[in-house]
């Protein structure tokens, strides 16, 4: 592929835009929103390909189906909907087991009985690789739905629950057979892999949000730096970050060193975490805060503001400026 994803989407959405009657968001959000009838519903799809987001021999088949649901159920949360019915459209190899099947449905069931919606249809097909994609309807009440392009001059950055986890899970998934077993032996290591395998998407939490005057909110799947950035980019905004109030996973600071990654470098750019990241009135995140640690056990962390211009700058401890580039998960970069 000679663009980036970004690139192609943005090329994609050239190619479509238009004034299509009815379409309230479309391409280039978490999420499409479209009139219906006296409400609106909320559209998403993922897509999970093995070797590229998962291996059948890393992951069972009942975590592998409530990921492909709950990543879904992810972008319905971002746009402050709320999630109602699921497609599934799967393609396997001969060598894939009805066992194996079975199992995978029995987890997208249960994500699907955590998240009250239900799984209505879909398609199965032969392929050489599993391939699986959800697709999933909510619904939101009308002009009630948060974008990405809503962010204002003045406006607080604050992000949902600690980042870095899923990225430690996938860095831990690399290591050479000893190392692993050293790593899974301990409680961090374990809580890594959990976050990578078992995702949780912010349902209720991104209610309190919207409750609380959120201006804008995504959800974090491609990394904190990649996916504000693109915030920023829909708002015609800019953002200035304190390096320092970034939440870093404590499973990923208390294994960094055995894994051999910097945990604040995979806190700002390694993604899958699928926390919230929002931008509200100053006014807003107390009350956010209170209600999402009293009603949750979720921490909002408060990570900067919204600017002027165009493009992130981090600020150190020190007060030191740096330009912070977009990184984060590319899959047409390979990562």
């Amino acid at each position: 592929m000679d663009l980036s994803e970004d690139e192609l989407v943005r090329a994609v959405s050239r190619l479509l835009s238009g004034s299509e009657p009815g379409v309230v968001v479309g391409l280039g959000d978490d999420a499409a929103v479209v009139e219906a009838g006296a409400g609106q519903l909320v559209l998403t799809t993922d897509l999970l390909v093995e070797g590229v987001h998962f291996e059948r021999g890393s992951i069972s088949a009942h975590d592998l189906g409530a990921k492909a649901v709950t990543v879904n159920v992810s972008d319905i949360a971002a746009m402050a909907a709320s999630p109602r019915y699921a497609l599934v459209a799967m393609g396997m190899p001969d060598d894939v087991a009805a066992a194996w099947v079975m199992e995978l449905y029995g987890g997208m069931r249960d994500a699907c009985a955590e998240y009250a919606l239900s799984l209505v249809g879909g398609d199965t097909n032969r392929a050489d690789l599993v391939v699986l994609s959800v697709a999933v309807v909510g619904e939101v009440a009308p002009g009630r739905a948060l974008v990405r392009s809503g962010a204002r001059v003045g406006d607080r950055i604050a992000v949902t629950g600690r980042l870095g986890a899923a990225a430690g899970g996938l860095a831990l998934s690399r290591l050479q057979a000893g190392r692993a077993a050293e790593a899974l032996s301990q409680p961090w290591g374990r809580a890594l892999i959990q976050a990578l395998e078992r995702p949780v998407a912010r349902l209720g939490e991104a209610q309190v949000l919207a409750r609380a005057g959120a201006s804008a909110m995504m959800d974090l799947s491609d990394g904190l730096t990649k996916d504000l950035s693109r915030l920023c980019d829909a708002s015609g905004v800019g953002a200035r970050v304190d390096l320092g109030a970034v939440p870093v996973s404590g499973p990923l600071a208390s294994g960094a060193a055995l894994l051999g990654v910097d945990a604040r470098s995979l806190a700002l750019s390694g993604g899958e975490d699928y926390e919230l990241l929002v931008t509200m009135p100053a006014a807003g995140v107390g009350r956010a805060r209170d209600e999402l640690q009293t009603g949750f056990g979720v921490d909002l962390s408060e990570l900067g503001e919204v600017t002027e211009g165009s493009g992130l700058i981090g600020v150190d401890a020190e007060g030191r400026e740096t330009v912070l580039e977009a990184a984060g998960w590319d899959h047409f970069a390979g990562g």
